[in-house]
């Protein structure tokens, strides 16, 4: 027993010779499972830092991901996605097709007198539809500066709630990049200097 501060501390036996080897056992032990998985860990880490300076490498070297850079809650991993799906902006006649591409309009199910509309059909690329879609999450949620974009969104919100929101932001999202990427213009924040089509 110890005394401190007036009150009574139980302390226990020391470890004997006996209990140390153990714990030294157990701790070589732990040692050789955890030390490889360091290892592996730093050598990921080490070629995810190379791919990325890659891949920022060139995003600055292409003029068209700059420009898709300049829509909020873009970087470039969006930007170069965008750009290596949809590969030639001319195949779609319209901006407005890139949606249905990527699976982000609703699907109407019929059946006698109903009419349905469903949720979106997720044809096209997937990775590409997450990133857009991730991509208007950040623009509805975490970007401060207000633009005539994220308030067209916020009224989506208000009207259908947050989930179709997102979606809705998503779709219009890649009419908005097709249009920069067509056009060779950047994103506009007010309505006085936004893009006619964009609209």
């Amino acid at each position: 027993m110890v005394n401190v501060n007036g009150g009574a501390i139980a302390v226990g036996r020391p470890i004997d010779a006996s209990g140390a080897r153990v714990v030294n056992t157990l701790l070589s032990g732990i040692a050789e499972i955890v030390e490889p998985l360091l290892e592996a860990r730093s050598k990921l880490w080490q070629n995810f830092a190379a791919l990325h300076r890659k891949l920022l490498t060139f995003v600055r070297d292409d003029a068209v991901c700059r420009r898709l850079m300049t829509i909020p809650s873009f970087g470039p991993v969006v930007a170069l996605a965008y750009t290596a799906t949809i590969d030639i902006p001319q195949r779609f006649k319209s901006a407005k097709a890139v949606g249905p591409a990527l699976g982000l309009t609703p699907v109407f199910d019929e059946w006698g007198e109903s009419r349905r509309i469903g949720r979106i059909s997720c044809c096209g690329d997937g990775m590409l539809r997450t990133l857009l879609y991730e991509a208007a999450q950040v623009l509805l949620t975490h970007v401060t500066k207000w633009s005539w974009l994220k308030a067209w969104a916020m009224n989506v919100a208000k009207r259908r709630g947050r989930q179709k929101a997102i979606v809705a932001l998503a779709r219009r999202l890649a009419v908005i990049m097709h249009r920069v990427w067509s056009d060779g213009t950047r994103f506009r924040w007010t309505r006085q200097d936004i893009m006619p089509a964009a609209a």
